[in-house]
């Protein structure tokens, strides 16, 4: 029986670490990411100046330290197949928040489901950061959906494309980044300069994720068609370079009318509507989108593992 090869032995963790996600979702407590965010909260009380080189230094540390982690811990342990096998499966759960997600947001849709709006509202902030006091129970179904596309490229698909690119060291990398953004690359008084670094980084790393994940979502929709006009229509207008992406193929894919007015806390913004002609958004969409996420999710798997033995296949000629 022949060894594993290196690229093999990471295809078998990943799959290995997307069934753990599905199965197991996040580990409720001592979550490495948690573990990440909290270090880098500290550093960031440390370091923060209202400037952008300061923003710059501090996203260079944090990501890189997790960059040049991933690595030495990758040629240590990944000398042996096995070895890099389970790193790369750990790693991959450690990234991807799919079913975490999904379950997020079908808890709302069940509270929505049976009228109970004020529990909708509750939990609405585990899932995004919109201010939901205001929110009827359509927004709040529309903001789920947005979300659960939204998070299929950040949680899913962008961590695996990572993957397939430079093995675990992109899967925690990309994670790394992922999360600064959420933490300082939000727009705002305190992070307006020093998050400025963050967020650029993260749509730079976010970009292949957030056009594959349109991608896959045409192939995994009910419509395909729909799902590719909506998005090569609207994908561009929103305001994120790769948030419209995921959210206008989903849009499409589901048969519905994402964008408009969103209230951030303080900050409202009023963005372009994706899929106008489109019906507006009821309780049963969130399923609906849940179910596209998971098929977009194991699509995504597929792809970055054949992605990957191809990359180191025709790395090796």
């Amino acid at each position: 029986m022949r060894p594993l090869t290196r690229a093999a032995a990471f295809a078998l963790g990943a799959v290995a670490g997307y069934a753990a996600d599905s199965r197991f979702a996040d580990p409720r407590r001592g979550h490495p990411v948690a573990l990440f965010g909290s270090a880098a909260g500290r550093l960031e009380r440390r370091l923060w100046r209202d400037d952008r080189a300061a923003g710059a230094a501090y996203t260079a540390l944090c990501v890189g330290t997790v960059a040049a982690g991933a690595l030495a811990l990758d040629r240590t342990v990944g000398r042996r197949p096995l070895g890099r096998a389970a790193l790369a499966a750990a790693a991959t759960w450690t990234v991807l928040g799919g079913t975490s997600l999904t379950r997020e947001a079908r808890t709302i849709g069940r509270s929505l489901a049976a009228g109970d709006l004020a529990a909708a509202r509750e939990r609405l902030p585990h899932l995004c950061g919109r201010d939901p006091s205001a929110l009827d129970g359509q927004q709040i179904a529309r903001a789920v959906v947005e979300s659960v596309a939204e998070n299929t490229a950040d949680a899913v698909v962008n961590a695996l494309a990572w993957g397939a690119l430079a093995g675990t060291p992109g899967l925690l990398a990309f994670r790394a980044v992922n999360t600064l953004d959420a933490m300082v690359g939000h727009r705002s008084p305190r992070y307006a300069r020093f998050g400025w670094a963050s967020a650029r980084l993260d749509d730079v790393a976010g970009w292949p994720g957030a056009r594959l994940t349109a991608l896959l979502t045409v192939a995994a929709a009910p419509e395909p068609r729909t799902a590719w006009r909506v998005w090569r229509r609207d994908g561009s207008s929103h305001p994120s370079p790769n948030a419209g992406q995921a959210e206008s193929a989903f849009a499409g894919a589901v048969g519905v009318r994402l964008g408009g007015t969103l209230r951030y806390g303080t900050r409202v913004e009023h963005r372009p509507v994706l899929g106008e002609e489109l019906r507006p958004v009821t309780v049963d969409d969130i399923e609906r989108a849940c179910t596209l996420s998971r098929r977009v999710g194991a699509l995504a798997l597929g792809t970055s593992v054949a992605g990957h033995l191809a990359l180191r296949l025709w790395r090796g000629r």
